[in-house]
């Protein structure tokens, strides 16, 4: 077996011993990479923090709730609309699809901000809808062109990177937020919104030349030690966000304190960069400095012996084009499909029971809790929680969004290969768990319930986030797994849409209006904007949510019942 230095297709006739070669691998490494996409992914979740900067679309554009509640609508359509960057992913290489999503991003972005500066004619609704669409979109070029390119590089740790990288995505709300206060002392949205229209797409135009599928893939003799070492930046990030945004909920943070705390948490996002550095510096001192030949012989014993475990550990298809011959593919058809595992094509993943039963879960589990999200500061506000507190929830709820992602990632992969159990029974575990934070929601059975509502609903979707992308690249191989992680997410829209607005929505409405008219009589004309209070305001609707995520989870065990015996050889 030949192992291939992935990181150093220059050898040292190119100048690979001169600085310049060390610069060259640095950037062209996959642990560069990694770090190029820990940044590009903090700096994608601008869908995150649209309450923050909304009140200023409403004021300064004189637009109503329904406007701004359709504006909120296609802000979250276009962040998982990503059919055209699937389809691009086929064709185009990373950098084309990280330069796409920059452009987007600004020009949506940057129209809102010129909008509400009042630099340009007032949009209608729909003319905002389609700015924001454009700029939330973004984000599906952005995450394709980076993360998804780090788990083609390191096929046999998908589950760590797509957490890593999904978890860092859900931070970076709370990381805008940190840099909004720190700037403006979070007195100056329309400022926020020209940050999230030039910092993403600077920080994906800067790695560009980075980002790239390499063609082979090898492993060192302390890679796991790496990956926990990311693992131990990103969750130490998590902490000082976490505690950032207690501290600032009950302490009233002067501008030097919100520019120091700002500071600290960029100098631990950029940390990974020394890793990167360290591990490029020892492949780069080690190919300029021959071993004598008999520890360059156990070098090579070992490096193969690695590659043998990595291959294990992959999917049955071992991540190879060559496991389905030509003569099998032209027989496999959309009612012909291959073995689960294998490389499937597009339409037959989409037409398969395991891809239709992941829709289900995702329509129920997504849906209900992105409505849960969505809603949570009507919630605060029923059960008469102060302000500040409210907006605390929020934050909470993301960053405990990032646990459930990052630490899903870690946390599956042990339990696959050490104690054989299937992701599919942790995806059923996440939506009970989400089923018993709707209950809490709607009953809200002790003071301060809330809050362990809000740790249970960041938690599970974060898990079922990651859960869901990592399945359908062990179900359906990673040939077109950019392609079809996006059409795996698309029906997490109409989840939201039918649970936010026609349950949560018009059951919210039809007991805001039955208190109207308790209070008023049967006979007055109800005000346009209702306003509900107490704990009947979400108590059906959250029981239906909670009704909804048990019958995903239903779905999500029978898919488990059916996924069993892959499991078994995959973890053997």
């Amino acid at each position: 077996m030949t192992v291939v230095d992935n990181n150093n297709n220059n050898n040292s006739n190119n100048g690979s011993s001169s600085p310049c070669g060390f610069i060259k691998q640095l950037l062209r490494g996959r642990w560069f990479m990694v770090f190029a996409s820990f940044l590009i992914m903090a700096s994608s979740g601008s869908n995150y923090i649209f309450g923050v900067y909304s009140s200023a679309l409403k004021s300064n554009l004189d637009y109503n709730q329904s406007d701004l509640n359709l504006i909120s609508t296609f802000k979250d359509w276009g962040s998982v609309f990503g059919i055209p960057t699937g389809l691009l992913s086929e064709v185009a290489p990373p950098s084309v699809i990280l330069i796409i999503g920059s452009a987007l991003n600004f020009a949506g972005y940057f129209l809102v901000y010129l909008a509400v500066l009042g630099k340009i004619s007032r949009p209608p609704p729909l003319l905002m809808c389609a700015y924001i669409f454009i700029g939330a979109n973004s984000c599906n070029f952005l995450n394709t062109g980076s993360y998804m390119v780090c788990v083609k590089n390191f096929p046999a740790s998908r589950g760590m990177m797509i957490g890593m990288m999904k978890g860092m995505l859900g931070l970076s709300g709370a990381l805008f937020t940190q840099i909004y206060y720190a700037a403006w002392g979070g007195k100056n949205p329309i400022s926020l919104i020209l940050l999230i229209a030039w910092l993403p797409a600077v920080t994906g135009l800067v790695f560009v030349t980075t980002m790239k599928h390499l063609e082979s893939t090898t492993t060192h003799p302390h890679e796991k030690r790496v990956y926990f070492q990311f693992f131990a930046i990103a969750v130490s990030l998590g902490v000082i966000l976490l505690l950032l945004t207690i501290l600032e909920t009950y302490f009233n943070f002067s501008s030097k304190e919100y520019i120091i705390s700002c500071v600290v948490v960029l100098l631990v996002l950029f940390s990974p960069i020394f890793i990167a550095i360290r591990e490029e510096t020892l492949t780069w001192r080690k190919r300029n400095s021959p071993p004598p030949p008999e520890e360059a012989n156990e070098d090579r014993e070992r490096a193969v012996e690695e590659v043998e475990e990595v291959e294990v550990e992959m999917t049955n298809d071992q991540i190879i084009e060559g496991n389905v011959t030509e003569e099998t593919r032209s027989n496999l058809t959309c009612f012909n499909k291959p073995n689960r595992g294998s490389n499937f094509g597009i339409m037959q993943a989409l037409t398969s029971m395991d891809m239709i039963m992941l829709f289900i879960i995702t329509f129920c589990g997504f849906g209900c809790c992105q409505a849960t999200i969505n809603n949570f500061g009507q919630i605060g506000g029923s059960l008469s929680y102060p302000t500040k507190t409210i907006s605390a929830f929020i934050s909470l709820i993301s960053i405990w969004n990032f646990y459930g992602r990052i630490f899903t990632g870690f946390l599956s992969d042990y339990l696959l290969r050490r104690f054989h159990i299937p992701r599919t029974f942790l995806l059923v575990c996440a939506l009970v768990v989400t089923a018993v934070a709707d209950v809490i929601i709607a009953l809200n059975p002790f003071s301060g319930s809330i809050y362990l509502a809000s740790l249970l609903t960041g938690l599970s979707y974060g898990c079922q986030l990651t859960l869901v992308f990592v399945l359908i690249s062990e179900f359906f191989g990673l040939k077109h797994f950019p392609m079809l992680a996006n059409c795996g997410n698309l029906v997490s829209p109409f989840g939201l849409y039918t649970f936010n607005v026609q349950v949560v929505g018009r059951l919210y409405d039809n007991e805001a209006l039955r208190q109207f008219r308790a209070i008023n009589g049967p006979n007055k004309a109800p005000v346009e904007d209702l306003t509900c209070t107490g704990k009947e305001c979400f108590k059906n609707s959250f029981l239906i949510l909670a009704g909804a995520n048990l019958f995903g989870a239903l779905v999500a065990f029978v898919l488990h019942l059916r996924t069993r015996r892959f499991y078994k050889e995959l973890s053997s």
